[in-house]
């Protein structure tokens, strides 16, 4: 037996305002995209934002129906649709935000699990490290790669 250890690095701001251009608007239009979400039950919207390697940004926003689960995260949305738009295009950056009844939650809202999968999924056919950005009004995270958040990647159909 051996026991290892996983640890993770990260960037934590505390404001928007420290945050780099590219960012803070790519975390904006998170933000904005929360306007598109269908939540009537949760009443929780989340906003995504994925910027292209092209430079193109495709919003994403959390769909609900009566019929769970079959609504959608708002990360999946995005991603789904820049799959389906830009299918030669990979993914730089993707910012996350939630909001209570209308109001962004303190602190960030983090991907399921099965969003997760799909981050990891397209961060491999970019070639690239896909950068992650959770966004929170009174803290904002930013790591580096899906694999921080999805360090085990289900690749198990992978023949090497």
């Amino acid at each position: 037996m051996t026991n290892k250890r996983l640890s993770i690095d990260y960037i934590e701001y505390s404001s928007i305002e420290e945050m780099d251009e590219k960012d803070r608007k790519l975390v904006l239009a998170a933000i904005e995209a929360q306007k598109g979400s269908y939540s009537p039950y949760s009443h929780f919207q989340v906003g995504a934002a994925l910027l292209l390697d092209d430079g193109t940004t495709i919003l994403g926003a959390n769909q609900e129906n009566a019929a769970f689960p079959a609504g959608l995260c708002a990360e999946r949305t995005a991603m789904f649709a820049a799959g389906a738009n830009h299918p030669d295009v990979g993914f730089d950056t993707l910012a996350i935000a939630g909001a209570d009844h209308g109001i962004l939650c303190d602190n960030p809202a983090t991907p399921c699990g099965g969003c997760r999968q799909v981050m990891a999924e397209y961060q491999t056919k970019s070639g690239h490290p896909l950068k992650i950005i959770l966004a929170g009004a009174t803290r904002i995270l930013k790591f580096s790669s899906v694999n921080d958040l999805l360090p085990f990647i289900f690749d198990s159909l992978k023949t090497s």
